[in-house]
């Protein structure tokens, strides 16, 4: 089967690797195209048995509680996402010679199934940004009359776009990293990297390889690469990569943009790639009032947004209109309340350090509750950048200690209220220290640099906690 496109199904041995929101879909696709699938997973418990049920009824065979051998007969892999490349599975599929690919790269593969006519990926990855990004481009093309969709790493499978009765024009497709390492023949219509720090080592060994994962997203481009100015890292991928004659670099940036880029003047987005004389002229897209909420790390959101767009030909004004019709997600920088002159922010989704920079760069004099689980992030780096605009830090959170003792180091001088405790209540008590420290004026900012896990059961939940609270101070 190798890197050849497969026509016929039919008697296949193919081994899907994991129960959950991908191997389920891709196990019943395949079982329905005639293969003879094996689902292998780690876990044997409750949810998973059943699951094993619903697949066995179907006439898939279902091992549960070995995910390390390799099934007899197996001509083919379909991973779940999250599976690490090491796993004994894939170095004994390696052994064997058999291809490992993972659920973006079999809804690559199956999108001209039955003679359709497959809509163009426009991608977007990048360490921070991309949930936000594919919605406004989603919402751009829409604005634009175009049938779309955002899926993908967004939490809508891409097997149900290409394979469902709806057609598109083109998709809007979120890719994380580890889609990125098990996708190798996918190539997009344009594609961008939003950013690049440091996450997910564990599984990707070095940051080295991180990068290269996500670099894969410009391979095969057609139109355009877009990459962040501000971030080099990003630029170096766009060199790096093997691209189809004619297609462009495009950078985006908050600052005033070069020929082949869009940026920002007198608070204005413009484009200065897609149009023609791009050495004199430009085109106004939308005013950075028109993106929600109007922080910088979410207006170059937009920009990359912006640069996809107008890479498939999108008019002008549908940047605008898109723009404007769209609202983020609860929890993404989401203004709660004010309170006696201070205004109280939810970012729980920044749950790593190079999001909460982005978040603490938005305002100019904060309250910052922060703490959770740091999984081996270190925290100096971010307090150095940012001390200039804290009025006082409160903390919680398991791994507290680490964020505490940046601030020593990088902000002597600004007072730290640090919570001992770790239970759900704790939320309200850190959101009276933070009124207690705040004057009129300031941001209390929730973007706690850190995952939720140890306290409550994801970052809607923290999120959900922290307005609570909020609403409990304004009662």
């Amino acid at each position: 089967m190798g890197s050849q496109e497969v026509t016929n199904w039919q008697g296949k041995h193919v081994t899907v690797a994991g129960l959950g929101v991908s191997g389920i879909p891709a196990a019943k696709v395949l079982h329905g195209l005639g293969a003879l699938v094996t689902v292998v997973n780690d876990g044997d418990d409750e949810r998973a048995r059943a699951q094993a049920a619903d697949l066995e009824a179907l006439g898939v065979t279902v091992r549960l509680g070995d995910g390390a051998t390799l099934p007899e007969g197996t001509e083919l892999i379909v991973t779940a996402p999250g599976w690490q490349p090491d796993k004994p599975l894939f170095t004994a599929a390696a052994a064997a010679g058999v291809p490992v690919w993972g659920d973006v790269e079999l809804a690559w593969r199956l999108r001209e199934l039955d003679g359709r006519k497959p809509a163009p990926w426009l991608a977007v990855t990048g360490t921070n940004g991309k949930t936000t990004t594919v919605q406004m481009l989603a919402s751009i093309l829409k604005a634009a009359g175009l049938r779309t969709a955002a899926v993908g790493n967004i939490g809508v499978s891409l097997l149900d776009a290409v394979l469902g009765e709806e057609e598109y024009d083109v998709l809007a497709v979120e890719l994380s990293s580890y889609q990125l390492h098990w996708a190798p023949s996918l190539r997009a219509h344009s594609g961008v990297v939003l950013n690049l720090a440091p996450d997910h080592l564990d599984w990707h060994g070095s940051m080295e390889a991180y990068a290269a994962d996500k670099g894969r997203i410009y391979e095969g481009n057609r139109v355009a690469c877009v990459y962040n100015v501000a971030d080099k890292a990003t630029e170096d991928l766009v060199r790096a990569a093997d691209v189809e004659e004619g297609c462009r670099a495009v950078g985006f940036t908050l600052g005033a943009p070069g020929p082949s880029q869009l940026g920002v003047v007198d608070g204005i987005l413009v484009d200065r790639a897609f149009v023609e004389n791009r050495q004199r002229n430009a085109q106004e897209l939308a005013e950075v009032s028109d993106v929600t909420p109007p922080a910088p790390h979410n207006v170059a959101n937009a920009l990359a947004a912006a640069a996809l767009a107008r890479a498939f030909g999108v008019p002008p004004t549908a940047v605008r209109d898109g723009l404007r019709a769209f609202t983020p997600d609860a929890h993404r920088i989401a203004h709660v309340a004010d309170v006696d002159e201070v205004a109280y922010v939810d970012d729980s989704k920044a749950t790593n350090t190079h999001a909460a920079e982005a978040s603490l760069a938005a305002y100019e004099s904060i309250v910052w509750i922060a703490g959770g689980l740091a999984k081996g992030a270190t925290f100096d780096e971010l307090v150095a950048r940012s001390a200039k605009r804290l009025r006082g830090v409160v903390l919680i959170g398991a791994d507290r200690a680490l964020i505490r003792e940046a601030l020593a180091r990088h902000a002597p001088e600004v007072p730290v209220v640090d919570l001992g405790r770790t239970d759900t209540g704790a939320m309200l008590a850190a959101v009276q220290e933070a009124r207690r420290l705040a004057e009129p004026g300031d941001t209390v900012l929730l973007a706690p640099a850190c995952a939720s896990m140890d306290m409550f059961a994801n970052y809607n939940k923290r999120g959900d906690a922290f307005a609570e609270a909020v609403r409990e101070l304004g009662a």
